[in-house]
């Protein structure tokens, strides 16, 4: 059954790919070859757990390898396993195109790369590898099969804008590509897919682990017998042996004093389909009533897709050496779906699916193991390379707060491990037990703002008591702030205490008493007009009082000591759940003139309309100081553009 020649146009994204590829981006180009040899080896895993689940399947997996294959005279270079292969479908989803998740902020990142650095870096967090061929080839041709079909397909490009693509019937089982190398550059001799020598480098370079032989045919002079004799018209006789490439020993189980550097970083690019370095390798070996071994690493950049739903976690899971699984998402928590690696269990059965991992409790113990592990080292890190701590925190902090929220057994870790923006330094974050250490005599708690920017916290009014008295406030900015901060009560014996949430007494206790009487004497002064603004603007607040906040603002908006803030609201309802509208309290300066000035215009005029337009502009400004959202915006702008003409 072969099929006429379809002609098809790549992606835009895709295009876009390509002409980075074919104008070499990369300053190395050998990766290429790690890229297709990574890809044949999850080929070869997945064929031989497909075919252990399914027994009916007619695949062979006798002899499951890979192999190189140079051809000096047409300069093609040939990489072909005998794995899983790919539908036709499967062919134009995973080649053809590329997976729609991203896609947008692929464009958007492309636009943005400004070199090479920046466009490799690029091309590695996207996953897409295969197309790296087009800086060594003209053209790649790949043939494939998928284990259990009967026909095949072909699909050519030669990283233009479009493709071919057919269905054929003489294909074997697994992937072919054949790249159509560039002409041999003559000044870059390094760069000569079609040799030997460089061949047998790459490999041993970037894939000697890989657990399936890696295997060439070598062209080399055949043995001479002993009667045997040479003239100078006698043609060298030659044989073809078949080499193995590669040492197919697993990095997990060899001792770390064994294994280069190189060799780990290879091995994470392989794992984790990146083109970085790792930033820190974390190798395990447990023994006794759970024996495992365990490989994970630290990422030195985060993946795009980190908060994307479709993100797939980064553990892959083996039995015996046995491949069972490349996303394992029992083996580690949610918040640490950065981390990447290998965990080859002992004890496990080969017919493992995901409802017996969520059940099984040597998983459960080991997941224990490697969550304590991820987060002792980073704990480790922290103290001994800052440098290094401020990369995993900017890169990963975001997603690691999540555990606050879900990870009981592990919180004091994670609150140690966790950093902040403060008052205390424009520049540099602060950990919560550095915090402490500069508490002010008499403070008890850690005080703290959540918002959208720095910027929009300290101009809040909120900030104006804590700034004049030099207390430093936690300055809260990422949308998970707003959750973990209800569920954490304390650090080291200090209850984390926002300042926009319920009273505030900053006074000690000699200014206290000084305070106690002019306090009193202000309740009564304000007493009616404070009566009056709760009941005008009951639609709105729960209440109206007096601050003892505010320097410099007339007004701020504040919470309930346990109330849930506007912002956390909004996110509740943007992920479809319902929760009641919960009023907060309008506090106010008594030393600010508008305040005063209402005050007295209340006392003069009672229930006057134009103090109840002066209200609504009160509450509505303190609403925007905190940077948040009128329910009315055009009413609000009406009142204050009539006010201002009257004052014209």
């Amino acid at each position: 059954m072969t099929t006429g020649i379809e002609q098809r146009e790549f992606q835009t994204e895709t295009r876009q790919i390509l002409d980075l590829m074919i104008h070499s981006v990369y300053s190395n180009k050998d990766t290429f070859l790690r890229e297709l040899i990574s890809n044949s080896s999850d080929a070869l895993d997945k064929l031989k757990l497909e075919a252990f689940r399914d027994k009916d399947l007619e695949a062979d997996t006798s002899d499951l390898h890979i192999e190189l294959a140079v051809d000096k005279a047409t300069r093609t270079l040939t990489v072909r396993d005998n794995g899983i292969g790919m539908s036709h479908d499967e062919v134009i989803d995973l080649i053809g195109t590329l997976a729609k998740s991203g896609t947008a902020e692929l464009r958007r990142k492309l636009r943005e790369a400004k070199d090479a650095a920046a466009s490799e870096e690029l091309i590695g967090q996207f996953g897409i590898g295969f197309y790296s061929t087009f800086m060594v080839a003209d053209k790649v041709t790949l043939l494939t099969r998928k284990a259990g079909e009967k026909h095949g397909t072909r699909w050519e490009s030669s990283g233009e804008s479009t493709y071919t693509i057919e269905t054929i019937d003489d294909a074997p089982q697994g992937t072919t590509v054949m790249l159509h190398l560039k002409p041999e550059d003559v000044e870059d001799h390094l760069y000569d897919y079609a040799a030997e020598q460089k061949l047998r480098e790459v490999v041993k370079r970037y894939s000697d682990f890989i657990a399936y032989p890696i295997r060439m045919d070598i062209e080399r002079p055949a043995p001479k017998s002993e009667d045997e004799t040479e003239t100078e018209t006698d043609t060298p006789k030659t044989v073809i042996e078949t080499d193995t490439l590669n040492s197919m020993k697993a990095l997990w189980a060899r001792p770390k004093d064994d294994v280069t550097e190189d060799e780990y970083n290879e091995f994470y690019k392989h794992v984790s389909h990146s083109w970085d370095d790792p930033l820190e390798v974390i190798p395990m070996k447990a023994e006794g009533t759970f024996e495992y071994q365990a490989l994970l690493f630290i990422p030195s950049h985060a993946p795009f897709d980190l908060f994307s739903r479709e993100h797939r976690a980064g553990i892959h899971l083996y039995v015996k050496r046995v491949f069972i699984m490349d996303d394992c998402e029992e083996l580690m928590p949610e918040y640490l779906r950065f981390v990447k690696g290998v965990v080859d269990a002992q004890d496990l059965s080969l017919n493992v699916s995901r409802e017996i991992l969520q059940q099984d409790r040597q998983i459960r113990a080991i997941r224990r193991r490697l969550t304590k592990k991820v987060l002792t080292t980073i704990k480790d890190i922290m103290s001994a390379d800052q440098e290094k701590y401020r990369t995993v925190w900017s890169q990963f902090g975001r997603v690691l707060k999540e555990g606050l929220l879900s990870d009981f057994d592990n919180r004091e870790t994670l609150l140690e491990i966790s950093s902040f923006q403060s008052t205390n330094s424009d520049d540099e974050q602060t950990t919560l037990a550095q915090y402490v250490e500069r508490m002010q005599d008499g403070q008890e708690q850690i005080f703290y703002l959540t918002g959208e920017s720095r910027q929009q916290l300290e101009a809040s009014p909120h900030m104006e008591a804590f700034r004049a008295r030099g207390l430093e406030v936690l300055l809260l900015t990422d949308p998970v702030d707003e959750m973990w901060v209800t569920s954490v009560p304390e650090f080291d014996g200090k209850p984390l205490q926002s300042i926009a949430k319920g009273e505030v007494d900053l006074d000690t206790e000699e200014e206290k008493k000084d305070a106690e009487a002019k306090r009193e004497e202000q309740d009564k002064e304000f007493a009616g007009v404070l009566s009056w603004l709760t009941t005008t603007l009951e639609e709105q607040v729960k209440q109206v009082r007096l601050s003892t906040r505010l320097t410099d603002s007339p007004a701020c908006i504040v919470g309930d000591e346990f109330g849930m803030t506007p912002a956390l609201e909004r996110m509740y309802r943007a992920s479809g759940q319902q929760v009641p509208h919960f009023k907060r309290i309008l506090e106010l300066n008594p030393t600010h003139p508008l305040v005063e000035g209402l005050r007295s215009a209340h006392a003069e005029r009672g229930d006057d309309p134009g103090l109840a337009e002066t209200a609504e502009l009160l509450y509505g400004t303190a609403l925007l100081a905190e940077g948040g959202e009128l329910e009315d915006p055009a009413h609000f702008a009406k009142l204050l553009a009539n006010r201002l003409a009257r004052t014209l």
